[in-house]
């Protein structure tokens, strides 16, 4: 159960610090700036993973958790619940946000929506998904997103691909970030965009870590050495 609501205060922490970058940057014309909100999120993924990556691998993000599991470095049973505890996590960040900011809820209180076509920002969802994906496979042990070198790495991911791609699609990478706030503000209408790209792009990303790694990297033996 630990590792459980280890997911559940990891995911609401990084909605609620990300999301919550956003919605103090419209509040105060802009003072957290882009930038800003691009290191929000890469130095709160970072911090998450030093705190509780020791403790259920600080996946904070479905898409992973499933592209572990088809990896097979993490039990498909475990998938579940720990999917239902990120969404709790991420559900109440964005719940509390609402309540301190209710006047926000007609701008979406961080809601991921494209600026332009929504096959543009599929496509860039996918893309950045898979990069992610593929650093967090080649840094993590075995299922666990833990250490100096994985927090440092997918962190700057994180805050790199939001800086350069979050104007134009929102840079999700993650489906709970993504519902969590759609749900809490009612836009919704490009929701299932940022729930079946990340997966996808997350699931391309194995066979690609595969092609590159050592043979054994993303299977049952894989999962008990280490690293893909």
């Amino acid at each position: 159960m630990k590792k459980y609501i280890a997911e559940a205060i990891g995911t609401f922490c990084l909605v609620f610090a990300g999301t919550g970058a956003i919605i103090v940057n419209q509040v105060s014309d802009g003072a957290v700036t882009h930038p800003g909100i691009a290191l929000t999120f890469g130095l709160i993924v970072s911090a998450m993973i030093y705190a509780i990556g020791d403790v259920s691998g600080c996946h904070i993000n479905p898409a992973v958790t499933i592209a572990f599991c088809v990896a097979r470095r993490f039990d498909l049973k475990q998938a579940a619940p720990y999917i239902v505890f990120q969404l709790i996590g991420a559900i109440l960040a964005s719940a509390l946000l609402l309540a301190m900011f209710p006047d926000q809820a007609s701008l979406g209180l961080g809601a991921t929506l494209p600026a332009g076509p929504w096959l543009q920002s599929f496509i860039f969802e996918v893309v950045l998904t898979f990069m992610l994906m593929f650093v967090i496979l080649s840094v993590s042990t075995g299922a666990k997103e833990k250490g100096i070198t994985a927090a440092l790495a997918i962190g700057a991911v994180v805050a790199l691909e939001a800086m350069f791609a979050g104007p134009i699609c929102g840079a999700s990478m993650n489906p709970t970030r993504s519902i969590a706030p759609a749900i809490m503000s009612g836009r919704m209408e490009y929701l299932w965009v940022y729930i079946a790209a990340p997966i996808l792009g997350a699931l391309l990303a194995v066979p690609a870590c595969m092609c590159v790694q050592p043979e054994g990297c993303c299977d049952a033996s894989g999962q008990a050495e280490g690293n893909c």
